[in-house]
């Protein structure tokens, strides 16, 4: 699985012109389900999101994860982070998991940000729709993770 995380001020996704979710002060993850991803990789996706601390601190140190800052999490499924862009011009995207098990691994990540790790609210988009994501930056602050990297390690 891959996430880009960004620390956003707010966020929101709209659908055929009605916002579909939106939160305050948290992450904005865009996630990608590659072929192969199982339930591992998405718990471990998800406690590395829910407990990375990337929150400034008193002493403006990245020192503190969302539950100290009462963070929300938008999360927005995006096949495009499986892209291969190794050969030629246009992207290949054979190595995103097929819609199916893609969308249940996303509505998994998105029960377990809350369940396990006491997320208090997590918001999504729609799965397979064309959508429009607005954001307000914090920092900024991006983050990239990828279960596979991971595992090389």
């Amino acid at each position: 699985m891959k996430a880009v995380i960004q620390r956003v001020k707010r966020a929101s996704v709209t659908v055929d012109g009605k916002i579909t979710g939106e939160v305050g002060k948290g992450f904005l993850v865009l996630l990608g389900v590659v072929q192969g991803d199982t339930e591992e990789e998405m718990r471990l996706l998800a406690k590395k999101v829910a407990q990375i601390r990337i929150f400034t601190d008193e002493n403006d140190k990245m020192n503190l994860s969302l539950d100290k800052v009462d963070g929300e999490v938008l999360v927005v499924s995006q096949f495009t982070l499986c892209a291969d862009v190794s050969h030629g011009r246009r992207p290949s995207f054979i190595g995103s998991a097929p819609p199916d098990i893609a969308n249940e691994l996303y509505e998994k990540f998105c029960e377990e940000l809350v369940a396990a790790h006491g997320v208090k609210k997590v918001a999504k988009g729609v799965f397979g729709a064309d959508m429009d994501v607005e954001l307000v930056n914090d920092g900024p602050v991006t983050i990239i993770m990828d279960t596979d990297e991971w595992k090389k390690k």
